[in-house]
């Protein structure tokens, strides 16, 4: 459990003694946790009511991921020096990670009334609605089944399993040789063994090799991507810096029978701690837990994107649906697309809790998997390796030691794993309007709210492919050199299975669509459609404001064209009439997009009457003609210029000296 080890920040003012006492504070501040354990045991030997030394005691306990140990230590840390209100709320944890919910529920009821701060006031609110919650989360019918792995586990530390081509790879605390100072046992190194299933050949357990697990140090937390090519883990807690914030990632490939010397990847930060990796099904996405600065709380769930050179980008942070004032580590995307997460600041009955994120009318709905899978203890390092079962870490009581891996199995009778995918082509008019494929286009998928979900660039074929969920709106942004940038709505709603005529456990539903890219190119004209004008008025009515308002995403996704917004009528009415009105219905329509950002300059009104039709106003027979008159009466815009087009302060627009030059 060594790279779990986090600090949240020091509650105390430091005494610094002299002599041994000073020693063990240097051990505090460089996370030599046993040292100080160690020392001020010797002083409770003699005085065991002593304040401070309760404290460090239970500080230490805690900072090394052993808060259960720290209980009777905080229940006497007492003391001018020490901020009672935090260390009230860790024994309330400390109390809450052996059952005791009760007692952990009292002292945190005391402290929400007396304390000033309002943000921790709303922490601790958190913590008592949590320990409310867990009566109704134990009636919560369940069908895991959990065991033991007991071919791999000993009474030291085995976690975050993951499961890779017909082996098991696991972190475990087993060589002796040196020991880690923050907790008193051997440093963490990274093991593999063949297994089927659960099914785990223990005479195949062995260490990666000496240029994976470095000596002291603690490497762990693995995973692969899905060709099983690139490896991604943890490595740091050194113990030789303040405050142990040296975990960093590392990758290795694997290239010609062995894997290669590891590096870090360029999304570590120098004062932060980064680990728990997991890649996503896609083989691009990293998930990964850190206590960066910009954060919600002490650990939170970020993703990374990485390129075809193993470079990674677009950091971006999960969010306050996942993520909490708390810890979330140890994410997990299964090959369903469902991500697992380990939080100690959701509700649950411990420590960390497993939970799963499930999605839902475009939100993302975070779930406490429920007992068996989640004790009173530290439950976290959930892997799937089928949809109904797989391998998960806890530290209960039940098991051999330290930290344990288990299996699990769903026993659900109605599991039933649908997975959506949206696949598609990039394509682009010809001259003869027949269409033919984009390539080398970036698609990018946008949940309803506009977020990024996934982006993807086409090669040759056009083609793109993208995870999506049932009841969902989404926007697909395609753009290339070259051409127009293009927004296309897409819907999953009313294209999803009932899950009750399936039989298969797991289902994959495969939905198509083209998304069609214009050319950038000067006069090149479209019609907008659905652009209405009540008879005889240029009123912008709220259907046609609804189609201008996507050409307004337009102008800003392109913004270097200038464009003429053109008005066009029938032949009804004088000719004179007719250049009037549609001037009106052209300078209208600008009006509308200048109210929305767009800037003057790159907008032209024109009214064109009925100069320019594009379908017969009466029949050859003299008859009236509707459907060709409507096809008549439309709105289009033409591209003036292409190029970077400053925009203007518009406080120093001018609306009747502008439209008086246009007219």
């Amino acid at each position: 459990m060594r790279l779990r080890v986090f600090s949240i920040g020091l509650i105390f003012v430091l005494l610094l003694g002299c002599g041994p006492e000073k020693k063990a504070m240097k051990s505090f501040r460089f996370g030599r946790y046993q040292n100080v354990i160690n020392y001020y045991k010797s002083v409770l030997a003699k005085d065991p009511n002593n304040a401070k030394a309760n404290f460090y005691v239970a500080e230490s306990y805690r900072l090394s991921n052993r808060i259960k140990e720290s209980e009777p230590y905080y229940a006497k840390a007492k003391g001018r020096e020490i901020n009672r209100d935090s260390v009230v709320l860790y024994y309330s944890q400390a109390l809450k990670s052996n059952g005791k919910y009760d007692e952990a529920k009292k002292e945190l009821e005391d402290i929400v009334v007396t304390t000033k701060d309002e943000d921790f006031k709303g922490r601790v609110q958190r913590e008592i609605d949590g320990l409310n919650y867990i009566n109704e989360l134990s009636q919560k019918h369940s069908y895991y089944r959990v065991k033991s792995l007991e071919a791999v586990n000993t009474p030291l530390s085995e976690y975050s399993p993951a499961y890779l081509n017909g082996e098991l790879y696991f972190t475990a605390s087993r060589d002796d040789s040196r020991t880690y100072l923050a907790t008193g046992t051997p440093f963490t190194k990274l093991y593999k063994a063949r297994t089927s299933g659960a099914n785990v050949d223990v005479s195949t357990i062995a260490p990666l090799p000496d240029k994976i697990n470095t000596p002291n140090v603690n490497d762990g937390c693995v995973t692969f991507s899905p060709d099983g090519r690139i490896m991604i883990f943890a490595k740091g807690n050194t113990g030789k810096r303040k405050g142990n914030p040296d975990v960093d990632l590392y990758m290795s490939r694997y290239r010609n029978g062995e894997w290669e010397e590891p590096r870090q990847i360029n999304i570590n930060q120098p004062d932060s701690w980064e680990s728990t990796p997991a890649f996503g099904p896609d083989g691009r996405t990293l998930y990964f837990s850190s206590n960066r600065k910009g954060g919600f709380g002490g650990l939170d769930i970020y993703t990374a994107r990485m390129d075809s050179r193993g470079r990674f980008s677009r950091v971006r942070n999960m969010g306050p649906e996942i993520n909490t004032s708390g810890n979330e580590l140890f994410p997990y995307v299964s090959e369903a697309n469902t991500l697992y997460i380990a939080s100690d600041g959701h509700p649950g009955f411990g420590m960390l809790d497993l939970f799963e994120v499930k999605r839902m009318n475009g939100r993302n709905v975070v779930e406490n998997l429920g007992l068996p899978m989640n004790s009173k203890s530290d439950d976290f390092g959930i892997f799937l390796f089928k949809a109904d079962r797989g391998f998960f870490t806890s530290n209960r009581e039940d098991g051999m030691g330290d930290d344990d891996i288990y299996t699990f199995v769903n026993e659900d009778p109605n599991l039933r794993v649908v997975n959506y995918y949206l696949q598609g082509i990039t394509m682009t008019p010809k001259r003869d309007s027949t269409l033919e494929i984009l390539p080398n286009t970036k698609v990018t998928l946008l949940d309803s709210r506009g977020e990024l979900m996934q982006d993807f660039v086409t090669g040759n074929d056009g083609k793109f492919f993208f995870r999506v969920y049932e009841n969902e709106d989404y926007t697909l942004v395609g753009e290339t050199d070259g051409y127009l940038v293009k927004r296309q709505g897409y819907t999953t709603y009313g294209k999803s299975v009932d899950k009750q005529t399936l039989k298969e456990l797991v289902t994959n539903i495969t939905l198509d669509t083209v998304l069609v890219l214009d050319r950038l190119e000067r006069n090149k004209i479209f019609v907008l459609n659905n652009i209405y004008f009540d008879l005889d008025k240029s009123d912008i009515r709220s259907d046609a404001a609804t189609e201008l308002d996507k050409l307004v995403d337009l102008l800003t996704d392109n913004p270097g064209i200038k464009i003429e917004m053109s008005s066009h009528t029938d032949s009804i009415a004088s000719h004179a009439y007719n250049m009037q009105l549609s001037q009106r219905r052209a300078e209208s329509t600008v009006r509308y997009l200048i109210s929305k950002g767009v800037a003057p300059d790159r907008l032209v009104a024109k009214g064109y009457g009925e100069e320019k039709p594009i379908a017969r106003n009466t029949n050859p027979d003299g008859t009236d003609n509707p459907e060709g008159r409507q096809r008549n009466r439309r709105t289009e815009f033409k591209i003036l210029e292409i190029g970077v087009v400053q925009k203007k302060n518009f406080d120093e627009f001018d609306e009747d000296k502008y439209f008086k030059n246009e007219n």
